[in-house]
């Protein structure tokens, strides 16, 4: 069965594994790592897609590394292809795509750079973005971040709050920030966000309590 433009099932085209699906203009392709560079060439050689965009990663927790590369065949319109293959959290490596696009070399390098992952075969995974001496890969969801390792987040202690002072003010989750507990790397390890706290039955509201404000020309007319 065909998805999208493709001519072929996915199998035929991107060999024994691959998957398509297509959602907002976009066609996407997994395909097993040991597939990666010839599912490259194939999108390159029987798709026409010669124009290559970028090449990135996610990392999913407990699954490994997704690489994405998102190449397009220029037309009108345009055909865009979104192939994907997942490696590994433990010795991550990919077949380099230079081989294919000579322009994924410094897209490779990026990736290298921020989540570790090796590229075999690349002229050159030199540092890119951080300094020589920079440890780690920030962008995996593990790494730690040393400010916060010296400094609480903010909101863990009110201004002018001491370490051993009084009770604290009653913490709100900012407007469009997430419960940490319900969504993230550390669901249902931490108790739960403080909630605000609900008005008694039949406590007036905070306008309802407010003292009526006097009419400052009534009262200088009432005085004449």
């Amino acid at each position: 069965m065909t998805v999208g433009w493709l001519p072929d099932e996915p199998g035929e085209l991107f060999g024994e594994g691959a998957e398509a699906a297509e959602a907002y203009g976009v066609l996407t392709v997994d395909v097993p790592a040991a597939s990666w560079t010839a599912a490259l060439t194939a999108a390159r050689d029987r798709l026409g897609c010669a124009f290559f965009d970028w090449l990135s990663a996610v990392d999913e927790p407990g699954t490994g590394f997704l690489v994405c590369a998102h190449v397009v065949a220029v037309g009108a319109p345009p055909r865009r292809l979104l192939l994907r293959t997942t490696v590994p959290h433990e010795a991550p490596a990919l077949p380099t795509a230079t081989g294919v696009y000579a322009g994924a070399a410094w897209h490779e390098r990026e990736t290298h750079e921020m989540f570790g992952v090796d590229f075999p075969g690349h002229p050159g995974l030199t540092p890119l973005l951080l300094p020589e001496a920079f440890e780690g890969h920030p962008l995996r969801k593990d790494f730690v971040l040393a400010s916060r390792v010296v400094k609480a987040w903010p909101g863990a202690k009110e201004p002018g709050e001491s370490e051993h002072g009084g009770p604290k003010r009653r913490q709100m989750l900012p407007p469009g920030v997430p419960d940490p507990n319900e969504w993230g790397p550390l669901k249902g390890q931490l108790p739960p966000a403080p909630a605000r706290r609900a008005r008694a039955a039949g406590a007036p509201a905070r306008a309802e309590r407010r003292a009526p404000r006097r009419d400052r020309a009534a009262d200088e007319g009432g005085e004449r």
